[in-house]
């Protein structure tokens, strides 16, 4: 009985590192047949927005293929989400783009190789960041600057996909340069491209909103007809392919995909030159970063409406084993995608076991099907980017931002006309020092309330807000944020200027909000404690907590103190005087 304790406990244990052992013991037929006929769908969906997605990192059409078949059974090992859906996602390719586009690279092999490290190096520090528990550092963007950046990054992408729609040459990796050069070669609009390209948009646009309906209207359900609606660019690709094929559209200037070879995924390994991981190391973290936040937004609210767990720092683990599994089998920077997840949950996946069965789905249409897709223009791949990134674009951020606080408006709007105007990795690496700065800026001017007991309770309120009770010689300072060293010179200079003003004999701190006491804002204290001293006026501490009060008892601060520690602000004003 005791051995098979203990080797349940350790099953158990296991489990939490490789989470497939957990759900995989209560696998049934059930779970099997939702997350086949997920799969089915999620594949549908999958084959030409990998193929699309590769193209706009500047790769091979197969290498967003091989990216969506080892990755998805990596994710369904060690990830934790039941619906979320790993692969090539936009964002991520653009980022990709840029990155790899930035080292001026002599040779398409090159490129290639370069894309696989980046997928390796972002796989390692996303599995450094599980193994340490550092998936905190995704904090370091906040969420306006988050939406800020993808609403850029889907103009961007937008706007680079526009070259493909009319058929000419286009670069830059900034709005203004990308409209330069389109505005440059205008004048070699291929017309024939500019009508696939512009109906495939037009279709896809009305698939979005008018396929469901048409599909309910012959009798198939609201779930299974909103799951196949998004799944409509599959018919744009076959109709565009088969119109290409029979008017013979290469011959006509019309670019398409050509060959895709077809076969397993190669075996690949990434390069180990330690010039190439120096240039590829920053871009490699804000990939990282950047997917690991898209990721766990999308997994969490998901997992939220079945009342699911998401362990946010096994999930960096499953997407860096996913990030190199994409580097040892020809793919590139993978991370979970939004559309392709929600459409996975809506399609009724129980279990991660739908993405392995959607990675033998690619795998078959990598085996079988890239023959069909020689004659696919490029152009309706463009479109399916265009339409699939113009729904991350959200300008009400900046209405919101703007109504609610003028700061993150600020950082909002700076990442927005960063991103457009000097690429991804300026604008993203802008938008985390952006927050940064404003989360120093708004502690190191934190809110101090002067406070009185409301009549008939033992509660305190801010004597500008409320009708409260107070005491000439006695002021209560209640400080809204944690004393560390960027506001401790400001709450010094607000509580001298204070307590200057005659009168008073007590000053008590009110530290029900303060979670933390830093060694500069000790030392503050102290310098307070004294001059104030010297003026005939006692410190007191109020509703002090555990953890504060601990670091205290560690230094002579107590000692010193010339008032004292009241575990309640009720009890220092009784204390310290009756109020009038």
């Amino acid at each position: 009985m005791n051995v098979i304790k203990a080797m349940a406990a350790r099953g158990a244990a296991l489990g939490q590192f490789v989470p497939l052992l957990d759900w995989g013991r209560r696998y049934d037929q059930g779970a099997f047949s939702a997350d086949l006929l997920a799969a089915v769908i999620v594949t549908i969906m999958l084959i030409p927005q990998s193929l699309a997605y590769a193209l706009l990192a500047g790769l091979p059409a197969e290498m967003g293929l091989y990216a969506s078949i080892l990755p998805l059974v990596a994710y369904a090992i060690f990830g934790t989400s039941r619906a979320l859906a790993v692969g090539p996602v936009a964002v991520v390719s653009l980022m990709t783009a840029a990155a790899v586009g930035n080292l001026d690279l002599p040779s398409q092999a090159d490129y290639i190789a370069a894309a696989i490290t980046l997928a390796f190096l972002s796989g390692l520090i996303l599995l450094v960041m599980g193994v340490f528990r550092l998936g905190f550092l995704a904090n370091f963007l906040s969420h306006p600057v988050i939406a800020g950046f993808i609403t850029a990054s889907g103009l961007l992408i937008a706007t680079s996909q526009l070259k493909h729609i009319l058929g000419i040459e286009a670069h830059g990796h900034s709005l203004i340069n990308l409209f330069g050069s389109l505005f440059a070669h205008l004048g070699q609009t291929n017309l024939i491209t500019l009508v696939i390209g512009a109906a495939s948009v037009a279709f896809l646009f009305w698939v979005r909103k008018g396929l469901k309906p048409l599909l309910m209207s012959l009798g198939l359900g609201d779930r299974l007809a909103g799951s196949l609606a998004k799944a409509g660019p599959v018919g744009a690709v076959v109709v565009t392919t088969l119109i290409s094929w029979g008017f013979d559209l290469q011959s006509k200037g019309v670019a398409i995909v050509g060959d895709v070879p077809q076969g397993l995924p190669p075996l690949t390994m990434p390069s180990f030159d330690a010039d190439l991981w120096t240039s590829l190391f920053g871009s490699a973290l804000l990939i990282s970063i950047i997917g690991f936040v898209e990721s766990i937004s999308v997994a969490q609210t998901l997992a939220a409406k079945k009342r699911q767990r998401i362990v946010p720092d096994q999930e960096l683990v499953g997407l860096g084993a996913s990030n190199i599994a994409a580097a040892m089998s020809g793919g590139y920077p993978v991370t979970g995608g939004f559309a392709r997840s929600v459409v996975n949950f809506d399609a009724g996946a129980e279990t991660p076991a739908a993405g392995a069965f959607t990675a033998i789905g690619i795998l078959l249409a990598a085996m079988f099907l890239t023959p069909l897709l020689y004659f696919l223009p490029k152009a309706t791949l463009a479109a399916t980017i265009i339409v699939a990134v113009l729904g991350l674009v959200d300008f009400h951020i900046l209405k919101a931002t703007w109504r609610y606080h003028r700061a993150d408006f600020t950082a909002v709007l700076a990442t927005i006309l960063l991103t457009l105007g000097f690429g991804v990795e300026i604008g993203v690496s802008a938008g985390v020092v952006l927050s940064i700065v404003l989360y120093l800026y708004k502690t190191s001017r934190p809110h101090i309330a002067e406070v009185g007991l409301v009549p008939g309770t033992q509660h305190f309120r801010n004597i500008d807000r409320h009708n409260v009770l107070t005491h000439p010689e006695l002021v209560t300072l209640r400080l809204d944020e944690n004393l560390y060293f960027a506001n401790a010179r400001y709450i010094e200079d607000y509580l001298l200027e204070r307590t200057g003003r005659g009168g008073l004999k007590h000053v008590v701190l009110m530290c029900s909000a303060v979670n933390e006491i830093d060694l500069s804002a000790l030392e503050t204290l102290e310098e307070l404690e004294r001059q104030l001293s010297d003026s005939g006026i006692t410190l007191s501490l109020s509703e002090v907590k555990g953890p504060v009060m601990d670091r205290l008892q560690r230094t002579d601060f107590l000692v010193h103190l010339s008032g004292d520690v009241y575990l309640t602000q009720y009890a220092a004003m009784r204390a310290l005087g009756p109020v009038n």
